[in-house]
């Protein structure tokens, strides 16, 4: 979908943006696109979507709609959409997402669990119904 060198298109309304010399330590809860080139310890939460940078390290548990990963993550990531890890993201932490796009070459060192698949296989399912013989 986009190497690590280009960010997706939707980025460029990034509504914050951790800068590659900037370190910050907190919880980040909001409604727009983030974008993390630098190190983040704490949380991060948003409505919207979330691109990590190949230098960024990240120690946080990650909560978005969508998010492309190239850096280095420890926690936990809950992505209700679409999750794409490029060729040096490194995540130490279970992972749960609807879809997911892996590049030759990302690290994964945890559970990876999705929830689409768990709404597919239930609409997917037949119910068993008991069937009698007709009265004559």
């Amino acid at each position: 979908m986009f190497n690590k060198e280009m960010k997706p298109e939707k980025f460029k309304d990034a509504e914050t943006i951790i800068g590659s010399s900037v370190t910050v330590k907190g919880d980040f809860h909001g409604t727009g696109n983030i974008i993390i080139e630098g190190s983040l310890e704490g949380s991060l939460k948003t409505d919207a979507d979330v691109y990590i940078g190949e230098k960024a390290q990240v120690v946080a548990n990650i909560e978005a709609e969508n998010a492309t990963i190239n850096g280095q993550i420890n926690g936990t990531i809950k992505i209700s959409q679409y999750l794409a890890l490029g060729s040096t993201a490194k995540i130490n932490g279970d992972v749960n997402f609807q879809e997911l796009s892996v590049s030759r070459g990302a690290l994964i060192n945890g559970r990876l669990s999705s929830h689409g698949a768990a709404r597919n296989k239930k609409n997917n399912s037949t119910d068993k119904k008991e069937v009698l013989p007709e009265e004559e």
